[in-house]
This record gives C-alpha cells, structure tokens and sequence, in this order.
C-alpha cells in the first residue's frame, strides 16, 4: 500500500480544457478538468461565518493517460458552519483527504488541506483532531480575487447578466477584463478594485449584508434556512410594509411635480401608520420586503463605488445571492437605474466558491504564473486632490463661505440635495433605508411605538450580542491585513442564530438598529459628497435632530469613512445647529424654499420600486391630500416657521448669556 508520506498530497491542477458541464442550468455546475491526473487528492475549503464552502476533485473511474488516471470534475458543495461535523463526515465518507491508492488509514503530520476564511484559523485545532491534518490557512481576500480571475478568464459561459429573471452570458474579453469592481456578499459585504492578475485593492465595504438580511428574516419570519427565506420572498409583496412616494403625496402631485408614484421612498415606512403588530403580518411580505431593502442598498452602494473608481464593470459573487432570481433583478434593476444604463451588475454561476477556489488554485503549477497572485494591496479611497490633508476643519461659516455643501434630510427615508448658492439646489439621490426604516423595524421586533422611546431603549442595549464582529470571524486580532480590528462589525444582526424573539433584549436590537442604519446613512452620505467635490454636510429631519446619541453615530461614521476630511454640521429646530452652538437660519443657507414653500419637492426620492406583486390601496392619509389641503400645508409650516424663528431668537439670547457669563468666569480666573 501506498504511504502519504512517500507522495505529494496536494497533486499540481492541469486547466487545460477546463469548461463548464452537466446541467449549465444548475446552481454551481460542475467544472471539468480533463487532463487533471486523479492520483492525489485535491481538496479546499472557504469556511465562514455562517457557510462552509468545499471544492474538491472528483477523478474518472476508467480514463488514463500513459498509464495513469486523467480527468474528471470539480464540485462544490457547502454546509452550515453550525453543522461543521456534517462536513466533516463528508469529507470522510468521500475519501477527499486521499488520492487513488492510499490507505484511508495512513495520516501523516506534514498533510495540509487549503483553506481560507476565518474559520481556517477558529477551527484548525477541530480538523487536526479529527483527521490528522493541518489547515494551510491563506488569506481572504487574495483566494476571493484569485477565485473570480479563474472564472472569468478560464471558464467560457461562466459570467451572466440578470433583469427580469432573464439570464444572458457575458462574454468576457480577455483583453479588456481590468479593472473592474468585485462586491462579494457574505455575511457583510466587501469592495474590491481588481486591476489585474497582480493587483488588487479593498476599498471599503458595508456590514449590511447577507447576515444582516438572514438574522433579520430568523426574527420576522421565523426562517431556520436562508433558502427558505429566499423562497418566502418569492411570494410575498413588499407594497405591504414599504412606502412609496405615491404614499406620500399622492398620485395627482407626482403627475405635476414629475416624480415617479412608484418610487420606494421608505423601507418598513408604512409599518409606523399602522397598528398591527408582528404577528399581524405575513411571513412571506416580511421576507419581500427584506429582500428588496437590502439588495437595493447593496446595491446603491456599490453603483457609488463604482461610480468613485469610474468603473463600468461590476461583479457580484458571495455565497449569499445562490442565483435566487429575484435578488439578481433587485441588484441588476437598482445598478441599471442610478447609472441610466451606463454601468452593469454581472453575476457568476459559481459566485459563493471564490474563496474556496481561489485556495485549490494555489496548487498550481508556478510555471503556469497567469493565474498566480502576489499580496494585495488594501486602501480606502480618500486621497482625493480636491480634498484638504491638514485635517483641519473650520466651523465658522458665513453667507459666502456655506456653498456648496450636501443637505441630507433624514425623514422616513433619506433625501440628498446639492445646495450651490440661495435657491439653486439640485436633488442628488436619496437612500429608502432611513428612519422609517429604523422606527418600522423597532415596531416590529421591540413593540416601541414612538421615536423617543426606540432611542431610549438602544441606550441600554449591546449591539454585539446581536451583530457579528470581525473578532467573532477572525478571533482577537481581527483582520490586520486591511487593518479591520476585532472590535469592527462584520454584518449587523450577524449573530442571530434564534428564530424566536424571546430569546434576546429588546434593548440590544434597538442599539443594533440605530448602529446598523446611522452608519449606512453616514457612509453614504460621504460617497455622494465625495463624487460630488462637496467637503461640507449638513443633516436635518425628524429622525436626528436633537438626539445626541444619532448624531454622535452618523458624526462617527463620518469621521470614520472621510478620515476627518469632511466637516459634519447639524441643523436642528429649523435655525440652529446645536451641536456646535453656532446659528444658521435656513434662509441664509440658500434653502428657505426648499425647507417651506416648495417643500413637497423634499419627497424622497431613492431605490426604484420593482418587486411589489399588486397595487395595494395606501394606507396613509397623505395620498388623499388635494391642492387646499397643500395650501393649508404651507400655512401650517409657515405658522411653525414663525414659532421656531421666535425659539432661535430666544436660543440666541441665551446664548449671548452664556457668552457673557464665560467671559466673566475666565476674567474672574485670570484676577490674582
């Protein structure tokens, strides 16, 4: 018999003729490999978070070549990191660790098994226990890169556009591959600018993700499998639970103003109307609805990115899309209508096995270096020449110096407009995920019933009891490599693994909810104002102002994505921004018609409605309104404008106190 030890575990891949086979249909088809030799065994593993994703060779029975055995397949196969002796027994009951001819017996402490993912390193004492072997644990990111590249330079048919559940192959030119954008959805969600064989760099990534859609449909819908959820969504209508701007205004205002009734204004938004409880919905609109926030932001993200890196090309791989239809149109449609058709979502048959095919390729020959990566390079995109390095930002602002800056209004959904001077302003885009979103989910999972009581409560939660964090991945050192410490959240509602709400604090999901969506809206807020040149924004609406604690967040994700270079200023009770004790009023801000006359202009205007089966009737009064009720509108806000500017002289008169007080208290210091 044959010993380990006198022959090379990991056999060298031969590509040669590599092609799709089997049912191209199929979810992850097989890959042939006909002039692979089947005497050693080839195996890889991608364990993450949530998935553990296995890519091994499986030889033919009777090909030889020169008297050896040629050909066969590689197959892919993956199992819940929850259930990792399911795995393991899999790779016991196939033979995976033995090539034709060894003894299953025979162990050897110089045998390793490819493996890439955080859990190469939780769980390499657990496969050293079990089998005998260690795990050649590789990094993340360059195995996910190293993956996508063979795909799409060595497997025909292997890349497909998406809309409308129809799939079309995308030809790949060989010559005109790079750069492009590659958005892996895991857990989180990571970006990666892929410039060649060579070259790559990470430049950011959002923690609303796949884990944050699966641990959020475990407590609404009671799903135990993501594929499961993935089939709820399937039947359900997001119309149910999401506001849309015929919602808001009406369908006759939408006519005159030019605005789509169809746009989803507010994820959850319709959930604060109403007063049903958790249980009063169906299962299967929560799940529609989830989907469809999610991939939409997803989505809007990496368009911004895209955008920012002046990329047209974007990949999408992640073991969380599994070639649910639906979720391809979300992300195909939402990419189709921010860029008007400029820029294209392109998915991969064997989207959630990058990283596990990325570790059996490091078995390649070296000679055969098209396919052999060097380390990564890591970086945020920051450095921008219209931005200023100093880190010095002034807060004093005058009637000439406030131009241009980012207004962003946080109402049920979030609108972002450009002001350039007194009355020109241009609507930018707008994200569906605000604090509609925030409140709706609240509702739903804490039974809170005002904004006021949400923030209380997430005063006393712990977000991490909920969310994954790198540590939870990686363990405690975190991911120094893109320099992501353990303390950084991975994918908010991460680490849900109950399906029962009883089973956790009401106080820890509200912390998780404000942390998952300030930061989203903050991050966003600096791509827009970065694509834009803008180096200074201002944050209104209902949902921030006046609560230290939302706009601590959205200041800290600010200071986090910018790296202090853009300045963040608050506008609160109409006139004042109390966190810098400065005043502005809006006139002088150029927005007096936008904040008052025109203010139903201020509709937010985000992700396209696309998945919703029926036109259901609204369920809020605001559709109804006609144009003497606008008008009385306008009145009331007018008679408010009146009341909150007699507050800011009041505010400011006070402030003079305070002033004069200071004073005193410093002269009265300074005296011997």
């Amino acid at each position: 018999m044959t010993n380990l030890d006198e022959m090379e575990y990991n056999g060298l891949l031969d590509l040669e003729g590599a092609e799709l086979c089997g049912d191209l249909e199929e979810q992850n088809p097989p890959i042939s490999l006909p002039n692979q030799s089947s005497d050693g065994a080839l195996l890889a593993v991608d364990i993450g978070g949530t998935l553990i994703k296995l890519v091994y060779f499986e030889g033919n029975e009777e090909a030889k070549s020169h008297g050896r055995a040629t050909g066969g397949q590689l197959k892919f196969v993956k199992f819940q990191t929850s259930r990792l002796d399911e795995c393991l027994e899999f790779i016991r009951s196939k033979r995976l660790l033995y090539g034709r001819g060894l003894d299953s017996g025979s162990t050897s402490m110089n045998v390793k098994i490819k493996a890439t993912g955080g859990g190469a390193f939780k769980f390499a004492d657990v496969f050293k226990k079990k089998f005998g072997v260690s795990l050649d644990k590789l990094d993340e990111m360059d195995t996910v890169v190293t993956g996508a590249n063979f795909l799409l330079k060595k497997i025909p048919n292997e890349s497909f556009t998406c809309m409308r559940g129809k799939r079309t192959p995308v030809v790949v030119n060989q010559q005109n591959l790079f750069p492009y954008l590659l958005v892996n959805i895991g857990s989180g969600v990571s970006m990666i600018k892929v410039m060649g064989n060579r070259k790559f760099e990470r430049v950011t990534g959002t923690h609303i993700g796949g884990g944050t859609m699966f641990g959020l449909a475990k407590l609404l819908t009671g799903c135990t499998r993501y594929d499961d959820f993935l089939q709820l969504s399937q039947q359900g209508d997001n119309l149910v639970l999401d506001l849309i701007v015929k919602d808001i205004c009406g369908e006759l205002v939408c006519q005159k103003q030019g605005l789509s009734a169809s746009t989803l204004a507010s994820s959850f938004g319709k959930v604060l109307s109403s007063r049903r409880k958790l249980s009063d919905y169906k299962a299967e609109d929560l799940a529609t609805t989830l989907l469809s926030a999610f991939t939409y932001n997803i989505a809007q993200v990496s368009f911004l990115v895209a955008s920012l890196l002046r990329l047209k090309r974007v990949y999408f791989g992640g073991s969380y899309i599994r070639g649910h239809a639906s979720t391809m149109d979300n992300i195909s449609y939402a990419i189709d209508f921010w860029s008007k058709g400029q820029m294209h979502a392109i998915f991969l048959r064997h989207e959630g096995f990058l990283g596990a095919l990325g570790a059996l390729l490091s078995n390649l020959n070296l000679k055969n270096d098209d396919m052999i990566f060097e380390d990564s390079k890591e970086s945020e995109f920051n450095n921008d020449s219209s931005y200023t390095h100093d880190g010095k930002l002034t807060t004093e602002l005058s009637e000439d110096s406030v131009f241009p800056y980012l207004l962003v209004n946080i109402g049920s959904g979030v609108s972002m407009v450009e002001v350039i001077g007194k009355g020109k302003f241009e609507r930018i885009i707008g994200t569906h995920l605000g604090g509609g979103t925030i409140l709706g989910l609240a509702r739903l999972l804490t039974g809170c019933t005002s904004y006021d009581d949400f923030l209380e409560l997430s005063q006393r939660g712990d977000n991490l009891t909920v969310d994954l964090t790198v540590g939870d991945i990686y363990g405690e050192h975190g991911y120094p490599k893109i320099g992501l410490p353990a303390t950084t959240t991975a994918s908010s509602f991460g680490k849900v693994t109950s399906n029962k709400l009883s089973d956790y604090r009401a106080e820890d999901f509200a912390a998780a909810l404000l942390n998952a969506f300030t930061y989203n809206i903050g991050q966003i807020s600096y791509f827009v104002a970065k694509l834009s040149g803008l180096k200074r924004i201002f944050f209104r609406g209902t949902y921030i102002c006046g609560h230290a604690k939302t706009m601590d967040k959205i200041s800290r994700a600010l200071k986090y994505w910018s790296k202090g270079e853009v300045q963040t200023t608050f506008l609160c009770h109409e006139g004042f921004m109390g966190t810098l004790g400065a005043f502005w009023s809006y006139e002088n801000m150029g927005i007096h018609d936008l904040a008052a006359n025109d203010f139903i202009k201020e509709v937010l205007l985000s992700a396209p409605y696309m998945i919703g089966k029926a036109q259901v009737s609204p369920t809020m009064n605001l559709n109804m309104k006609n144009e003497s009720s606008l008008e009385e509108e306008v009145k009331r806000l007018r008679h408010n404008n009146v009341e909150l500017r007699a507050e800011l002289e009041r505010l400011k008169q006070e402030n003079n106190e305070l002033k004069s007080a200071l004073s005193k208290l410093q002269i009265n210091n300074k005296s011997p």
